[in-house]
């Protein structure tokens, strides 16, 4: 089973998120967080927010979940 969190209504571009993504996609979770913690990017805050949110929801879901 895959783990999915999406964030709505974010006031912020869609293109300057993605840069943010960009960086983090294919990366494990603890190299992610690192990563967007010192990213000095607005986008950064709200993707560690997600990025914690799948954490959570993958501990819900059981040990099978796919990150």
């Amino acid at each position: 089973m895959e783990v999915k969190a999406v964030s709505r209504y974010i006031r912020l571009s869609p293109r300057k998120v993605r840069q943010v993504v960009d960086l983090i996609r294919g990366k494990k979770i603890d190299e992610a967080l690192a990563i967007l913690k010192y990213t000095p990017k607005r986008a950064s805050e709200v993707v560690t927010k997600v990025v914690k949110s799948i954490i959570c929801n993958s501990v819900l879901c059981g040990p099978g979940a796919h990150i």
